[in-house]
């Protein structure tokens, strides 16, 4: 009845006003990835970056990155919303304001923001709204949250380079949500690695090649 009840709401982010009142208490999990065997809780080393991106459902946006080259560890939770330390049911509620995202800790030396850039906007449908593919829900919109103002910036730009090569061809632009320093919280530990655990798990394929757009070059 739960989950029934949430699929026939019409996505709509809540006032903070409206928002669940959550708790103080941090969702507790593992320290480690258990795919790139690195640490998924802070403090990382200095040299590190970190990014966060909504891109649909959070499972198979971590194994998305997971599998990238130069990523250092990721883990999946939530934010861009009101609630604080969430829970997966109140998430999927639409009461939170969050967005299921997938955080990135990349070696800037390994990989440059602007190739994960273009993973993230290769990597799913930009242009849908609270939804991706069948997952309804404003906690599936698409989004790139920066930690930094440079980061910030390339996201900006090429948002910009990616809705004018959409336009070009006739096609919806992005409603990709960018913005910086948002607060990120940790789902429940059994999402960690979800994929991984769960082989034959939920992973729907949004990319560029499996929903027809154009791929975006990169170029900012």
């Amino acid at each position: 009845m739960f989950w029934d009840s949430i699929k026939q709401r019409k996505p709509q982010m809540p006032s903070q006003l409206e928002a669940l009142p959550g708790r103080s208490r941090a969702m507790e999990v593992s320290p480690v990835n258990i795919v790139l065997n690195t640490p998924q809780v802070p403090p990382f080393n200095p040299t590190l970056n970190t990014v966060y991106f909504g891109m649909g459902c959070f499972w198979g946006a971590e194994k998305y990155f997971w599998q990238t080259a130069g990523i250092y560890t990721t883990a999946v939770g939530y934010g861009a919303g009101y609630t604080p330390n969430p829970t997966y049911e109140e998430v999927c509620s639409g009461q939170t304001g969050h967005n299921e995202l997938v955080m990135v800790v990349y070696d800037p030396n390994l990989v440059s923001f602007q190739e994960l850039l273009k993973a993230f906007w290769q990597g799913h449908n930009p242009t849908e709204g609270m939804k991706q593919g069948n997952d309804i829900g404003t906690q599936y919109r698409s989004g790139i949250y920066a930690t930094n103002e440079s980061q910030l910036k390339q996201a900006e730009l090429s948002q910009q380079n990616y809705d004018r090569l959409l336009s070009a061809s006739g096609l919806p632009t992005t409603t990709t949500e960018i913005k910086s320093q948002i607060t990120f919280y940790y789902a429940e530990d059994y999402h960690q690695q979800y994929l991984a655990k769960n082989p034959n798990g939920y992973c729907p394929n949004h990319t560029c090649a499996a929903t027809g757009l154009p791929e975006f070059d990169g170029d900012l």
